[in-house]
């Protein structure tokens, strides 16, 4: 246990690697206008005004005419690419408030700088032109169609959100198509807890409190056949068209008085316990031949069949968020199929005093696995006799770490599954090595477990999801920590900060082999193609001992190269971190230029004859981890006395040779592949096993010959 305020030290910078500095938004727009000409912004536009003293923003002229307005995305939000930088994004809007220009002007991506040709990237913010940002923002997920560019996808969805905020801030800063700041005064109306509902489901009904979509097969059969695709009218429901297809009703339940009328007052008094400050509720109930829940939300977690939507506030229920209701309790309320509960979470921006919408999704089968959609809404707004006004001081802007902190959540919550199977992957692993004895006693059945893992590695981790880690991540360290930083770059990528926090804390338990050995995606690729050149009987080299050891050394001079380099620009140590072989193999799949490719191949080339040559000499990302490996906790690898002296087994057949002759395992070089485990347990290479086995075998006959009844006497001879 040494040193464990270096160790503490040491975890947290790791996990903090991909962190970059909290970056405040500064003015950026007066420093590249004079960079770009203005018919490459807009094309007829000859010059650009005067900037505004009030915004950051200038006119786009086209002689005397201004045909709109130019500013910079970094000017108006702070999110930051990978890197840990801005990506600043100049755009031009017209006075409808719609996108007529935008060009990339700088930015500091690690995978557009040496991986991902940057053509594609500015193709991208081109397709970008001709949104319309006042309709973005009612439904900014309906704004734009975006086209995720393989390997960079956190690139992409940064400058989406990018572009996309700050056009809408800009468009409601200068009223463009009809916008207007958010900024409200005067009176605001908000809840009246001691406000009484009507008596009775039907009085409910009359003034409001409760609100019903009522629809039959004749309604529904008609929406279906107004699609462009003429399947679903062929698919039409066979029922009389005057059967009810779905009676739906919707109250705002947390309003204390409606609750208790419509649920009774047990159940309010349960609902206010379930809500926290802040949380809404409503309840739903229906009758008819479809399902406002469905079965999605078994499988899924979420009720895909209705959304409530206000504003530019969009809730998707999910099924920790519901609950359901054996019936309602209002005075003559009909019997309904389905009564439940919804929580809205006080996170979303949800107003109850506000009108909102339930959307109601119906689907139809057109085909074995296809189907078309039609929607339908159910309004709703709290009748005037719950609300009181209230004079209220202009809201304060949505804070920028709270729309980056969104930005980073829905990326998570796209790659749940990719979570879940990382997280598995590491509970495996972490067995493994708890339990190493009991996984390594029997030969076989460890080798193909190794090779199994290590191909899900390489296809899930490597080739699927493109979480392979880079000594890039750990450069972005040093600079961050002589500066802030904030979690959102490290955020952005859920897989490389799961596994940056896994190998943060396995390098105080096991050393840089958890990583190296088990879950870096190329070191996979070489131990799968060296075992495939073993099968093929292609000759394994064993290097010299003194050679392998004076070939060690060079990949600590690489990274060591790099980090210096990293010192004076970290854009140029990116460029020099190409002496990894990752992108090319890895994320771009070998999609790239003829250099790089022919690189990574004849390093692969080279690991058919010396197995991982690459990880032994050239890793740079290895050599950094080997560093800290070497003040790891715990020993967990066994070894007899006899290791080295007499018995070289180990030494030889270890696949990186990172076996001392002496007997000692370099903890720098080790990637815990746990072969020295099954040879210590070997009863047909290990010489301590086999003089083991050897005496068990000559004591044996004489216990045999004993008398059973006198084998465990004191006296007897053992």
């Amino acid at each position: 246990m040494r040193r464990p305020t270096f160790f503490l030290s040491l975890f947290c910078g790791l996990v903090a690697v991909l962190s970059g500095p909290a970056l405040a938004a500064e003015t950026v727009l007066e420093k590249y206008l004079p960079q770009i000409a203005a018919a490459d912004l807009v094309p007829g536009a000859d010059g650009f005004g005067p900037l505004r003293e009030d915004l950051a923003v200038a006119p786009v002229l086209q002689g005397q005419t201004q045909l709109g307005w130019v500013y910079v995305t970094s000017d108006f939000v702070g999110t930051t690419g990978y890197s840990g930088k801005p990506i600043h994004v100049m755009m031009a809007l017209d006075p409808a408030g719609k996108v007529i220009g935008a060009q990339l002007v700088k930015h500091s991506e690690p995978i557009v700088l040496v991986g991902i040709p940057e053509a594609k990237v500015k193709a991208l913010i081109g397709s970008y032109i001709g949104v319309d940002l006042p309709k973005a923002a009612a439904d900014k997920a309906t704004a734009h169609d975006l086209q995720i560019i393989s390997g960079a996808t956190v690139t992409v969805m940064v400058i989406d959100d990018s572009m996309l905020r700050s056009g809408i801030k800009v468009a409601r800063a200068l009223g463009l198509g009809g916008m207007s700041a958010e900024v409200a005064s005067g009176p605001k109306a908000e809840i009246n807890p001691e406000a009484p509902a009507p008596e009775g489901w039907l009085s409910m009904l009359g003034d409001g409190t409760v609100r019903r979509l009522s629809l039959d097969v004749g309604q529904v059969n008609e929406a279906f056949a107004a699609l462009p695709d003429p399947r679903a009218a062929a698919r039409a429901l066979r029922e009389p068209p005057q059967t009810s297809f779905i009676d739906l009703n919707l109250a705002l339940v947390s309003v204390p008085g409606i609750g208790k009328a419509v649920l009774g007052p047990a159940e309010a008094a349960n609902l206010q316990a379930w809500l926290k400050p802040g949380e809404a509720a409503v309840a739903v109930a229906a009758n008819g031949l479809y399902s406002f829940k469905g079965s999605g939300y078994v499988r899924g977690g979420i009720f895909d069949r209705i959304v409530l939507v206000q504003d530019d506030v969009t809730v998707r229920f999910h099924d920790r968020d519901h609950r359901r209701l054996v019936s309602l309790e209002a005075k003559g309320a009909p019997g309904f199929t389905e009564t439940d509960l919804f929580r809205i979470p006080a996170d979303l921006g949800f107003d109850p005093a506000k009108p909102f919408r339930l959307q109601l999704l119906v689907q139809r089968p057109v085909a074995a696995t296809e189907k078309v959609f039609t929607t339908f809404d159910l309004g709703y707004q709290l009748p005037a006799g719950y609300l009181k006004p209230v004079a209220v001081a202009a809201p304060a802007p949505v804070e920028e770490t709270a729309a980056q902190a969104d930005l980073w959540r829905s990326i998570w919550a796209g790659k749940r599954l990719e979570i879940a199977v990382t997280g598995a992957m590491l509970t495996v692993l972490t067995l493994v090595f708890f339990f190493q004895n009991a996984m390594t006693r029997n030969a076989r059945a460890f080798f193909w477990f190794r090779m199994s893992f290590l191909t899900v590695t390489l296809v899930f981790l490597g080739f699927y999801a493109n979480a392979q880690l880079s000594v890039v991540n750990l450069m972005a360290l040093f600079g961050a920590l002589t500066t802030s930083f904030s979690w959102q770059a490290f955020l952005l990528d859920p897989l490389t900060f799961i596994l940056w926090f896994a190998v943060a804390a396995a390098l105080l338990f096991w050393g840089r082999g958890a990583y190296c050995g088990w879950l870096c995606p190329f070191g996979a690729l070489q131990e799968i193609t060296n075992r495939i050149a073993r099968a093929l009987h292609i000759p394994q080299w064993t290097l010299p001992w003194g050679l392998n050891e004076r070939l060690w050394p060079i990949k600590y001079m690489i990274f060591l190269g790099l980090f210096g380099v990293s010192l004076g620009s970290i854009e140029q140590a990116e460029h020099l971190a190409e002496i990894e072989p990752f992108k090319t193999a890895i994320i771009l799949k070998f999609v790239r230029a003829w250099p790089f490719v022919a690189y990574a191949a004849a390093l692969l080339l080279a690991g058919l004859f010396v197995e991982r040559f690459y990880c032994r000499y050239l890793c740079p990302l290895g050599a950094a981890l080997a560093i800290p490996a070497r003040l790891r906790m715990f020993d967990w690898l066994k070894r007899y006395h006899d290791c080295g002296n007499p018995c070289q087994v180990c030494a030889h057949d270890c696949p990186v040779q990172a076996i001392h002759p002496t007997g000692e395992i370099n903890p720098n070089e080790c990637v815990t592949c746990l072969h020295c485990q099954v040879l210590y347990q070997s009863h047909a290479r290990c010489p301590v096993v086999i003089r083991q086995d050897k005496r068990r075998a000559a004591v044996a006959p004489t216990s045999a010959s004993v008398p059973r009844d006198l084998r465990n006497h004191p006296h007897t001879p053992h």
